[in-house]
Formats: C-alpha cells, sequence, structure tokens
C-alpha cells in the first residue's frame, strides 16, 4: 500500500514533505510490535496515526483502544488501566477488569501521555518491559499482549527535568519516534485542508460551498493556526454556516481568526514581551516616519531653489543630496529626474558643499526626547505621554542619554 492509498483510507489531506515522512514511518512500524511514540501539537490528528499503524498491523483483527490519559481522575487511573479486584478501595464492589487485559492482543492508544501520574508511570514501564501487571488489591500477576502507542503534545524533556515524568520510560515508550507536522509546517496543505472542511460543511447542511479569494487564500496560508486542524476546521464551518456570500475576501476572514491584528505586527525578537518594548519601538517608527518626512521636504526645498535661480548644477538629482547608506539613497525620487529648470542655463557649482544629515536612530531619539522635555518644561509624565511612551522608560532614556533636566 502507497503514502496515497493510505491517505486515501484515513482521511489525510496535504502534500507537504513533513507530513508524507510521518506516514512513511508509520507504514514502515506497523508489521512490527514496537512501541510509538507520536509527538506534535494539539490538533494535529496524532490519533490518525495510531489508527494507521494499527489497521496496517497484524493485530488489525484485535482490539483497538484509544485513551486520553488526561482526562482520567488520578485516583482511578490505575484501575482503569489495569483493573481492580473487589473491595480493593471505597466503591470497589466487584472486580473489573482494565484496558491491558481487556485489549489483549490487541492495541492501546495513551493519548497525553505525560499526563499520568509517576506512581502510574512504574506500572506502564513495567507492563512495557515484562508485558505484566498486577490489578489494583491484588497481587497476582496478568500476562497480557499488547502494543503500545502513546502521544503527547509537551516537551517530554522538559517534563523529565522538572521530575514529572521517569526517564527511563521516556527511553521505553520513544522506540520508534513519529512527529506530526503542526500547520505552520505545512502552509501549501492550509487551503486543501479549508476546502475539504467547506465541502463537507455544504453537503451536511445543503448548502453551496464557500470560496477563498486570492487574499484571503494568502491570509490563511500565513496565519498560525495554534490549534492546528482542529482550528482550521471549526474556522471553516463558521464562515459556512455564518457568512451569506460565497465569496470570502481577507477582511472578512480577520473576523475569524483570533488576534489577527497584533500576529501581523512586527514583533520584538527575544527576551520577554512588556508594554514598554512596544512603546520603544513604536517611538523608532515614529523617529523613522520623521526622517523619511525630512527627506521629502529637503526634496521639495532644493527643487524650489532651483526653479527660482537660486541654485544651480549640471544634471542635480535628488540623489546627490541624500545621505547614502550603502551606496544607496535612502529615499529616491524617479531615475533620472534632472531638478534645474529647463530655461535656466546651467552652471557647474564646484564650491557649493552639501551638509548631510546624520541618521543615527540615537541622535533623534536624544533629539525628540528633549524636545518633549522642553516642550513640558522638564515633566516626566507629559513628556512621556507625547512620546508614546511609559514614564518609566522615558526615565531610563534620561539615564542612559545623561539629559540634564
Amino acid at each position: 500500500m502507497g503514502i496515497q492509498e493510505v491517505k486515501q483510507r484515513f482521511g489525510i489531506i496535504g502534500n507537504s514533505a513533513p507530513l508524507n515522512r510521518a506516514i512513511e514511518v508509520a507504514m514502515q512500524v506497523s508489521p512490527t510490535d514496537l512501541t510509538v511514540l507520536i509527538t506534535g501539537e494539539s490538533g494535529t490528528g496524532k490519533e490518525v496515526f495510531s489508527k494507521i499503524i494499527h489497521q496496517l498491523s497484524s493485530r488489525k483483527h484485535g482490539p483497538y483502544i484509544a485513551v486520553n490519559c488526561g482526562a482520567i481522575p488520578e485516583g482511578t487511573i490505575d484501575s482503569e488501566l489495569f483493573g481492580h479486584e473487589k473491595g480493593s478501595f471505597t466503591g470497589a464492589q466487584g472486580e473489573r477488569k482494565g484496558y491491558f487485559e481487556v485489549v489483549n492482543n490487541g492495541t492501546i492508544f495513551l493519548d497525553e501521555v505525560a499526563e499520568l501520574p509517576l506512581g502510574t508511570q512504574v506500572r506502564l514501564l513495567r507492563v512495557l518491559e515484562t508485558g505484566e501487571f498486577i490489578r489494583v488489591g491484588s497481587s497476582k500477576s496478568i500476562k497480557t499482549n499488547v502494543r503500545v502507542i502513546a502521544a503527547t503534545n509537551v516537551n517530554i524533556g522538559e517534563a523529565i527535568e522538572k521530575g514529572k515524568f521517569r526517564e527511563d520510560l521516556f527511553y521505553r515508550l520513544n522506540t520508534v519516534p513519529i512527529l506530526i507536522p503542526s500547520l505552520r509546517e505545512r502552509k501549501e496543505d492550509v487551503h486543501l485542508l479549508f476546502r475539504k472542511f467547506a465541502s463537507d460543511c455544504a453537503e451536511k447542511y445543503r448548502m453551496p460551498a464557500v470560496r477563498l479569494s486570492v487574499d484571503a487564500q494568502v491570509l490563511l496560508e500565513n496565519y498560525r493556526w495554534r490549534g492546528n486542524i482542529r482550528q482550521l476546521k471549526n474556522t471553516a464551518e463558521q464562515i459556512s454556516v455564518i457568512e451569506e456570500n460565497r465569496e470570502i475576501s481577507a477582511e472578512t476572514l480577520k473576523k475569524y481568526l483570533p488576534d489577527m491584528d497584533q500576529s501581523s505586527l512586527p514583533m520584538v525578537l527575544g527576551g520577554n514581551r512588556g508594554a514598554n518594548d512596544f512603546s520603544e519601538r513604536d517611538l523608532l517608527y515614529k523617529i523613522l516616519f520623521d526622517v523619511k518626512k525630512d527627506m521629502a521636504e529637503m526634496k521639495g526645498l532644493l527643487y524650489q531653489l532651483v526653479n527660482n535661480g537660486s541654485l544651480s548644477s549640471e544634471n542635480i538629482t535628488a540623489d546627490k543630496f541624500l545621505p547614502v547608506i550603502e551606496n544607496k539613497p535612502i529615499y529616491s525620487p524617479e531615475p533620472n529626474v534632472q531638478l534645474h529648470h529647463k530655461n535656466q542655463p546651467v552652471v557647474e557649482d564646484t564650491h557649493h558643499e552639501i551638509i548631510e544629515e546624520s541618521l543615527s536612530l540615537g541622535e533623534k531619539e536624544l533629539e525628540l526626547i528633549k524636545k518633549a522635555l522642553e516642550k513640558h518644561k522638564g515633566k516626566r509624565k507629559g513628556a512621556a505621554q507625547e512620546l508614546g511612551i511609559s514614564e518609566r522608560t522615558l526615565y531610563r532614556k534620561i539615564k542612559e542619554y545623561d539629559i540634564k533636566e
């Protein structure tokens, strides 16, 4: 059976390389009895891969059960997995078989395995190493032939360091690792999945399927999708049911994407992002815009001087009057636009000296802070509001630039 047949059989949509690699590993490990640990973010479809491994194995005719370890209370998890004897605890009115006993000769899928209590982890390790377990309240070992497939969306390494997960159990579970890629790692599949979910919803509720405009497709593919496939499916269904217009634009799509405005802003890399970080960033943007405005005004002034006959030069272009970084002007008008008047004789001026304006962000920032303090007569609160930063940030800047108040 090839990859495409597996995708069709289990309803997997997508052609990205990380997804295909995960399917290949699942197909290769299926005929064995090796323990598999499936990792990936929440909503990526880890349970589908456990079903692939079971259905393509020699155990396909045996029982299969999926257990969400995080959904079972800590006090009853041992009883659920390994069973209990009558009277072993309050409420145990009879003996009960656990999942490992019921699924003998089959496959058990332990989802969110990192949520298991440490005591239960010890019992699970014993099953994996010896194939034996003991019911709660019993002293008799019971043999079982169960293949274990585990999955988690947490960083197991960090859980081990914090003492929340046993290292020996991790190595026993991680015999064959399978990493399921997030939607951010398979952008080329996002629109295909959206169309599938929209089509299914349209068929279910007997309505025309929604379509995305080109700009909406770009937005869809570049969104972070923290909830992955689960979030994408919910979004497609919401839009299909709520929107009357079947052609969905980017503006319409934005309404269904949480934190879309924030995610599209440039972010400060590294460290904690607090309110002060964003205020300083906004200040830098303000400085850059002011520099651009100054350059435009300089260009217009020079153009007026030449036209009025106050200044002339041979083939004067705006590039010669603008500061240069790496031999490229910061701002340039249309190429080859001469600034001298067409009726004004061209006189070469070899004595005119051009003074370049400094583009240092530090100098501009210092200048803005001084102007704000002067305007508000040294009152930091008013100056900080004028600059769009916090009073604490302004105080730090005053110390940094050694501004005398």
